[in-house]
């Protein structure tokens, strides 16, 4: 049975549209939805969680509708937990204290879960003494509490350094597999989603373009835009393919073909589908490094682990 089940959402604001929105979400699956700003993630999350009303079409969770603002006193479900882009926090409280007042668990379980958030340390202080990410994971334990079945988390990786960032993953990580508790997140970072999600959702002007497990949306886009919110990437069409041989036996049915750069390797000239190509220019990007290398009328992207000589002015490419 799906625990999350969206169905034909519709929701008008101003001249922006959801349109037709449609998906499951089985217990304990990961799903990351992405897209560029104003694609309609964060109104999607929020219809979900109950906060705003739609204009057609349903939201079932465990079987049962979830209703809007327009038809409930209080916003929200009590199975579902929404952590915001923004997690304020009220002031002039220790974060113990605000614990205190949301926590419904007992208070082994409850020490359990600070513990599991990375934040059992930090309960004597207060607002101004936390850092942005610090404070993000105190309001996730505070919803926490409240024993939601489903999680969701509205850019949760936003404007947090690479030290905090990673602390979140595996707090994500850790939530899903000790305490059973189903996350789906929107995301707009390709290396946030590809590495967390069982699915991704990609969504463009209130529209889903794209649903598929990461791996296959990340090698086999449906087109230009979803190949490029997760990634460089190269495109070749009909006259491109040409330009490798072990192309051309591809079928295509006139659509175009878009290759990673990691998928191109250097080889000698002596490879049987060695193509040659003029280097143009090389970037580090610390664990690799980027090239981009004309080939006939074509600029490709490749990713390598070891640079070519300084003083090298072409390469051979194979696939």
């Amino acid at each position: 049975m799906h625990l999350l089940s969206v169905s034909s959402l519709y929701k008008q604001q101003g001249s922006f549209a959801l349109k037709d929105i449609s998906f499951q979400q089985l217990p304990f699956q990961k799903i990351a939805i992405a897209g560029e700003t104003g694609s309609g993630k964060s109104t999607l999350l929020k219809i979900i969680a109950g906060l705003v009303q739609p204009d057609g079409g349903q939201v079932l969770f465990e079987g049962k509708r979830v209703t809007g603002p327009l038809e409930q006193l209080v916003p929200g479900h009590p199975g579902i937990a929404y952590l915001s882009q923004h997690y304020e926090l009220r002031n002039n409280y220790r974060m113990e204290e605000l614990l205190e007042y949301a926590n419904k668990l007992p208070e082994e379980k409850a020490q359990a879960l600070y513990r599991l958030c990375r934040i059992d340390h930090l309960l004597k202080r207060k607002n101004d003494q936390l850092s942005g990410g610090e404070k993000q994971r105190i309001a996730l334990a505070k919803l926490l509490t409240q024993t939601p079945r489903l999680l969701l988390l509205d850019e949760p990786f936003s404007n947090l350094d690479p030290i905090h960032k990673n602390i979140l993953k595996r707090v994500l990580e850790d939530i899903g597999k000790e305490w059973q508790i189903t996350c789906l997140l929107t995301s707009h970072d390709p290396l946030d989603t590809l590495s967390w999600a069982d699915e991704i959702i990609a969504m463009k002007d209130g529209q889903i373009v794209q649903q598929a497990p990461a791996e296959e949306i990340y090698r086999n886009p449906l087109n230009d835009y979803i190949a490029g919110l997760f990634g460089s990437y190269n495109r070749f069409d009909k006259t491109d393919v040409v330009l490798f041989p072990s192309l051309s036996a591809l079928p295509m049915n006139g659509k175009p073909l878009y290759l990673r750069p990691e998928q191109f390797r250097i080889v000698t000239a002596a490879d049987a589908d060695a193509v040659k190509g003029a280097i143009q220019q090389i970037s580090f990007w610390g664990s690799y490094y980027e090239i981009q290398v004309l080939i006939g009328h074509k600029q490709v992207v490749v990713k390598t682990m070891q640079p070519p000589d300084p003083q090298q002015e072409w390469l051979y490419l194979s696939l």
